[in-house]
Protein backbone atom coordinates (compact mmCIF):
# COMPACT_ATOMS: atom_id res chain seq x y z
CA UNK A 1 0.00 0.00 0.00
CA UNK A 2 1.65 3.21 -1.13
CA UNK A 3 1.18 6.76 -0.04
CA UNK A 4 -1.35 7.47 -2.80
CA UNK A 5 -3.84 4.97 -1.38
CA UNK A 6 -4.10 6.83 1.93
CA UNK A 7 -7.19 9.03 2.31
CA UNK A 8 -6.67 11.89 4.77
CA UNK A 9 -9.91 13.13 6.35
CA UNK A 10 -10.02 16.33 8.42
CA UNK A 11 -12.86 16.51 10.96
CA UNK A 12 -13.36 20.22 11.29
CA UNK A 13 -15.66 23.02 12.37
CA UNK A 14 -14.51 26.38 13.68
CA UNK A 15 -17.07 26.13 16.49
CA UNK A 16 -16.16 24.22 19.62
CA UNK A 17 -18.37 21.66 21.34
CA UNK A 18 -20.02 20.30 18.20
CA UNK A 19 -18.74 16.72 18.45
CA UNK A 20 -15.50 16.86 16.42
CA UNK A 21 -13.43 14.78 18.82
CA UNK A 22 -16.21 12.31 19.57
CA UNK A 23 -16.67 11.83 15.83
CA UNK A 24 -12.94 11.46 15.17
CA UNK A 25 -12.48 8.88 17.95
CA UNK A 26 -15.54 6.78 17.17
CA UNK A 27 -15.39 6.93 13.38
CA UNK A 28 -11.70 5.96 13.44
CA UNK A 29 -12.48 3.06 15.79
CA UNK A 30 -15.45 1.81 13.77
CA UNK A 31 -13.51 2.00 10.47
CA UNK A 32 -10.58 0.11 12.02
CA UNK A 33 -13.03 -2.51 13.30
CA UNK A 34 -13.93 -3.54 9.73
CA UNK A 35 -10.29 -4.32 8.96
CA UNK A 36 -8.91 -0.99 7.74
CA UNK A 37 -5.54 0.34 8.86
CA UNK A 38 -6.30 3.69 10.47
CA UNK A 39 -4.31 6.56 11.99
CA UNK A 40 -5.99 9.07 14.30
CA UNK A 41 -4.00 12.30 14.29
CA UNK A 42 -4.79 14.61 17.21
CA UNK A 43 -3.83 18.22 16.39
CA UNK A 44 -5.99 19.88 19.03
CA UNK A 45 -3.86 21.34 21.86
CA UNK A 46 -6.55 20.23 24.32
CA UNK A 47 -5.70 16.64 23.39
CA UNK A 48 -9.22 15.31 23.98
CA UNK A 49 -8.92 12.59 21.34
CA UNK A 50 -5.72 11.42 23.01
CA UNK A 51 -7.43 11.40 26.40
CA UNK A 52 -10.41 9.67 24.76
CA UNK A 53 -8.19 6.62 24.33
CA UNK A 54 -6.92 6.82 27.90
CA UNK A 55 -3.38 7.44 26.69
CA UNK A 56 -1.15 8.20 29.72
CA UNK A 57 1.14 11.22 29.68
CA UNK A 58 4.18 8.93 29.61
CA UNK A 59 3.23 7.83 26.09
CA UNK A 60 2.92 11.43 24.89
CA UNK A 61 6.56 12.49 25.17
CA UNK A 62 6.58 12.97 21.40
CA UNK A 63 3.44 14.45 19.92
CA UNK A 64 1.79 16.07 16.91
CA UNK A 65 3.58 19.29 17.89
CA UNK A 66 6.91 17.84 16.76
CA UNK A 67 5.30 16.34 13.65
CA UNK A 68 3.66 19.63 12.62
CA UNK A 69 6.87 21.61 13.05
CA UNK A 70 8.99 19.01 11.29
CA UNK A 71 11.06 18.32 14.41
CA UNK A 72 10.47 14.55 14.53
CA UNK A 73 9.80 11.69 12.16
CA UNK A 74 6.06 10.86 12.47
CA UNK A 75 6.93 7.16 12.52
CA UNK A 76 8.59 7.74 15.90
CA UNK A 77 5.47 9.40 17.29
CA UNK A 78 2.84 6.86 16.16
CA UNK A 79 1.43 4.85 19.08
CA UNK A 80 -0.62 1.68 18.99
CA UNK A 81 -4.04 1.88 20.61
CA UNK A 82 -5.91 -1.02 22.19
CA UNK A 83 -8.06 -1.17 19.02
CA UNK A 84 -6.62 -3.58 16.44
CA UNK A 85 -5.58 -1.68 13.33
CA UNK A 86 -5.96 1.75 14.92
CA UNK A 87 -2.90 3.88 15.62
CA UNK A 88 -2.58 7.38 17.02
CA UNK A 89 -0.35 10.42 16.98
CA UNK A 90 -1.15 12.04 20.34
CA UNK A 91 -1.40 15.72 21.17
CA UNK A 92 0.02 17.75 24.07
CA UNK A 93 -0.51 21.31 25.24
CA UNK A 94 2.80 22.22 23.53
CA UNK A 95 0.77 22.38 20.33
CA UNK A 96 -0.78 25.67 21.46
CA UNK A 97 2.59 27.33 20.72
CA UNK A 98 2.61 26.01 17.15
CA UNK A 99 0.41 28.82 15.80
CA UNK A 100 3.05 31.39 16.75
CA UNK A 101 5.99 29.22 15.70
CA UNK A 102 4.48 28.51 12.28
CA UNK A 103 3.84 32.18 11.58
CA UNK A 104 7.36 33.02 10.43
CA UNK A 105 7.95 29.86 8.40
CA UNK A 106 7.98 29.95 4.61
CA UNK A 107 6.13 26.65 4.11
CA UNK A 108 3.85 27.16 7.10
CA UNK A 109 0.73 25.95 5.24
CA UNK A 110 2.20 22.63 4.11
CA UNK A 111 4.18 21.36 7.11
CA UNK A 112 1.64 18.69 8.05
CA UNK A 113 1.12 17.56 4.45
CA UNK A 114 4.87 17.05 4.03
CA UNK A 115 5.16 15.26 7.38
CA UNK A 116 2.46 12.64 6.74
CA UNK A 117 2.91 12.22 2.96
CA UNK A 118 4.77 8.91 3.23
CA UNK A 119 2.71 7.27 5.97
CA UNK A 120 1.00 4.08 4.85
CA UNK A 121 -2.57 3.78 6.11
CA UNK A 122 -5.97 3.24 4.54
CA UNK A 123 -7.34 6.30 6.37
CA UNK A 124 -5.86 9.12 8.42
CA UNK A 125 -8.49 10.98 10.47
CA UNK A 126 -7.41 14.40 11.78
CA UNK A 127 -9.11 15.76 14.88
CA UNK A 128 -8.87 19.54 14.40
CA UNK A 129 -9.12 22.30 17.01
CA UNK A 130 -11.79 25.02 16.87
CA UNK A 131 -10.98 28.24 15.01
CA UNK A 132 -9.07 29.01 11.82
CA UNK A 133 -5.37 29.28 12.50
CA UNK A 134 -2.33 27.78 10.82
CA UNK A 135 -2.93 24.41 12.46
CA UNK A 136 -6.28 24.00 10.71
CA UNK A 137 -5.00 25.42 7.42
CA UNK A 138 -2.33 22.71 7.59
CA UNK A 139 -5.04 20.10 8.15
CA UNK A 140 -7.07 21.35 5.18
CA UNK A 141 -3.96 21.32 2.98
CA UNK A 142 -3.07 17.78 4.03
CA UNK A 143 -6.62 16.42 3.66
CA UNK A 144 -8.37 14.95 0.66
CA UNK A 145 -11.78 15.03 2.35
CA UNK A 146 -13.52 16.91 5.15
CA UNK A 147 -16.25 15.87 7.56
CA UNK A 148 -18.09 18.76 9.24
CA UNK A 149 -19.88 17.87 12.51
CA UNK A 150 -22.80 20.25 13.03
CA UNK A 151 -24.67 20.47 16.31
CA UNK A 152 -28.46 20.51 16.05
CA UNK A 153 -28.95 23.83 17.83
CA UNK A 154 -30.26 27.30 17.04
CA UNK A 155 -26.98 28.79 15.76
CA UNK A 156 -25.90 25.70 13.84
CA UNK A 157 -25.79 27.32 10.42
CA UNK A 158 -24.12 30.47 11.71
CA UNK A 159 -20.44 30.27 10.85
CA UNK A 160 -20.93 27.53 8.28
CA UNK A 161 -20.75 30.09 5.49
CA UNK A 162 -17.38 31.21 6.85
CA UNK A 163 -16.17 27.62 6.96
CA UNK A 164 -17.17 26.99 3.34
CA UNK A 165 -15.53 30.27 2.36
CA UNK A 166 -12.29 29.11 4.01
CA UNK A 167 -12.54 25.74 2.28
CA UNK A 168 -12.98 27.49 -1.08
CA UNK A 169 -10.00 29.73 -0.35
CA UNK A 170 -7.87 26.66 0.44
CA UNK A 171 -9.05 25.08 -2.83
CA UNK A 172 -8.13 28.20 -4.77
CA UNK A 173 -4.66 28.51 -3.31
CA UNK A 174 -3.06 25.38 -1.88
CA UNK A 175 -5.28 22.29 -2.23
CA UNK A 176 -7.48 22.25 -5.33
CA UNK A 177 -8.54 18.63 -4.71
CA UNK A 178 -10.15 19.23 -1.31
CA UNK A 179 -13.68 17.75 -1.10
CA UNK A 180 -16.35 17.90 1.59
CA UNK A 181 -17.20 14.26 2.29
CA UNK A 182 -20.25 15.23 4.30
CA UNK A 183 -21.94 17.27 7.01
CA UNK A 184 -22.76 15.24 10.11
CA UNK A 185 -25.70 16.24 12.32
CA UNK A 186 -24.71 15.73 15.97
CA UNK A 187 -26.31 16.06 19.41
CA UNK A 188 -29.78 15.49 17.95
CA UNK A 189 -32.37 15.60 20.72
CA UNK A 190 -35.52 13.71 19.75
CA UNK A 191 -37.46 15.41 22.57
CA UNK A 192 -36.67 18.87 21.21
CA UNK A 193 -38.57 20.14 18.17
CA UNK A 194 -35.71 22.57 17.43
CA UNK A 195 -33.46 19.61 16.53
CA UNK A 196 -35.91 18.58 13.81
CA UNK A 197 -36.14 22.16 12.50
CA UNK A 198 -32.35 22.50 12.33
CA UNK A 199 -31.96 19.09 10.66
CA UNK A 200 -34.57 20.00 8.05
CA UNK A 201 -32.92 23.38 7.37
CA UNK A 202 -29.48 21.81 6.95
CA UNK A 203 -30.81 19.12 4.60
CA UNK A 204 -32.71 21.75 2.58
CA UNK A 205 -29.57 23.84 2.16
CA UNK A 206 -26.98 21.10 1.63
CA UNK A 207 -29.06 18.19 0.31
CA UNK A 208 -27.04 15.01 -0.36
CA UNK A 209 -23.97 16.54 1.26
CA UNK A 210 -25.56 15.75 4.66
CA UNK A 211 -24.99 12.24 5.97
CA UNK A 212 -28.16 10.19 6.44
CA UNK A 213 -26.79 9.09 9.80
CA UNK A 214 -27.61 11.41 12.69
CA UNK A 215 -25.74 11.30 16.02
CA UNK A 216 -28.17 11.62 18.96
CA UNK A 217 -27.61 13.22 22.33
CA UNK A 218 -26.61 10.22 24.41
CA UNK A 219 -25.23 10.12 27.94
CA UNK A 220 -23.15 7.04 27.07
CA UNK A 221 -21.02 9.16 24.72
CA UNK A 222 -20.03 11.46 27.60
CA UNK A 223 -19.48 8.54 29.97
CA UNK A 224 -17.26 6.79 27.44
CA UNK A 225 -14.94 9.80 27.17
CA UNK A 226 -14.48 9.95 30.94
CA UNK A 227 -13.49 6.26 30.90
CA UNK A 228 -10.91 6.79 28.15
CA UNK A 229 -12.87 4.70 25.63
CA UNK A 230 -14.74 5.29 22.38
CA UNK A 231 -18.48 4.79 22.93
CA UNK A 232 -18.46 2.05 20.28
CA UNK A 233 -16.38 0.01 22.75
CA UNK A 234 -17.79 1.37 26.02
CA UNK A 235 -21.42 0.46 25.26
CA UNK A 236 -21.84 -0.94 21.76
CA UNK A 237 -25.62 -1.26 22.13
CA UNK A 238 -26.17 2.38 23.08
CA UNK A 239 -27.83 4.69 20.57
CA UNK A 240 -24.63 6.75 20.36
CA UNK A 241 -22.47 3.74 19.52
CA UNK A 242 -24.92 2.34 16.98
CA UNK A 243 -25.09 5.73 15.26
CA UNK A 244 -21.30 5.93 14.90
CA UNK A 245 -21.15 2.36 13.57
CA UNK A 246 -23.80 3.35 11.02
CA UNK A 247 -21.81 6.48 10.15
CA UNK A 248 -18.74 4.34 9.46
CA UNK A 249 -20.80 2.17 7.11
CA UNK A 250 -22.17 5.21 5.31
CA UNK A 251 -18.76 6.90 5.10
CA UNK A 252 -17.11 3.78 3.67
CA UNK A 253 -19.98 3.30 1.20
CA UNK A 254 -19.59 6.89 0.02
CA UNK A 255 -15.87 6.36 -0.47
CA UNK A 256 -16.43 3.14 -2.39
CA UNK A 257 -18.83 4.94 -4.73
CA UNK A 258 -16.73 8.10 -5.06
Amino acid sequence: MGEHSTLVVAIINQKGGVGKTTTAVNLATAVAAVGKKVLLLDIDPQGNATTGFGMPKGRRLQSSYGVLLGLVDPQEVIRETYVHGLFMIPSTIDLSAAEVELFGQKDRDSKLKQAIAHLSFDYIFIDCPPGFGFININALNAAGKIIIPLQCEFYALEGLAQLFSTIQSVRNTINKNLIVSGILLTMFDRRNSLSYVVATDVRTHFKELVFDTVIPRNVRISEASSHGKPVVLYDVKSSGAMSYIELAREFLAREQNA
